[in-house]
C-alpha cells in the first residue's frame, strides 16, 4: 500500500492550506477590504442604503454599479452582497433580456419597473471568502457588466 503515504501526505497539504486560509477569509464585516477590491475596478466608494446597511458605490469606466451588503445584523455582519447595475433609458426587449438569461451563467438580467435594463450577482459570505476569491468575483463583476451593456445596446 504504497499510496496510503502519499493520500495521507495530501490530506495533511490541504489540510494546512485550508487552515491558512481560514486564518485570512473575508465576511460582510470587512467593508474596507471589500471597498478596496471594488477600487481594483474602478472608482469606489463606500456609502450607506437608506436603512443605515453599507453600500459601494462604484464605476467601471463609464458604467455605474452598486454593492448592496444583505442580510445585516445592526448594520453590520451582513451575509451577502448584491452586485447591481441599472441602465437607465436602454429599453431591450423581453426576448434581449430572455437571451441573456438563458446564454449566460452569471449574472440575471430583467427590466425593472420602468422596463430599463438591470443586471445583478450575488456573493455569499456567510462562511467568508478568501481574498482571492473575492478579488475573482470583483472581476467576473467587471466583465458581466460589460458584456450585458453590450448585449443590450448601451451607449
Amino acid at each position: 500500500m504504497k499510496l496510503m503515504p502519499t493520500i495521507a501526505g495530501a490530506a495533511m497539504a490541504l489540510a494546512m492550506t485550508l487552515s491558512a486560509q481560514a486564518h485570512t477569509l473575508l465576511t460582510g464585516s470587512d467593508t474596507g477590504a471589500i471597498l478596496d477590491a471594488a477600487k481594483l475596478l474602478g472608482t469606489a466608494t463606500l456609502a450607506a442604503q437608506p436603512n443605515g446597511d453599507p453600500l459601494i458605490d462604484g464605476k467601471i469606466g463609464d458604467l455605474g454599479y452598486q454593492i448592496y451588503f444583505k442580510n445585516c445584523t445592526n448594520n453590520a455582519a451582513c451575509e451577502d452582497l448584491n452586485f447591481y447595475a441599472g441602465f437607465g433609458g436602454t429599453k431591450p426587449t423581453i426576448a434581449v433580456i430572455n437571451d441573456w438569461n438563458r446564454d449566460k451563467r452569471f449574472g440575471r438580467a430583467y427590466l425593472d419597473e420602468v422596463q430599463d435594463a438591470a443586471v445583478e450577482m450575488d456573493l455569499d459570505l456567510v462562511k467568508g471568502v478568501t481574498p482571492d476569491y473575492l478579488a475573482s468575483q470583483m472581476g467576473l463583476w467587471s466583465l458581466v457588466v460589460a458584456e450585458f451593456s453590450t448585449h443590450i445596446g448601451y451607449k
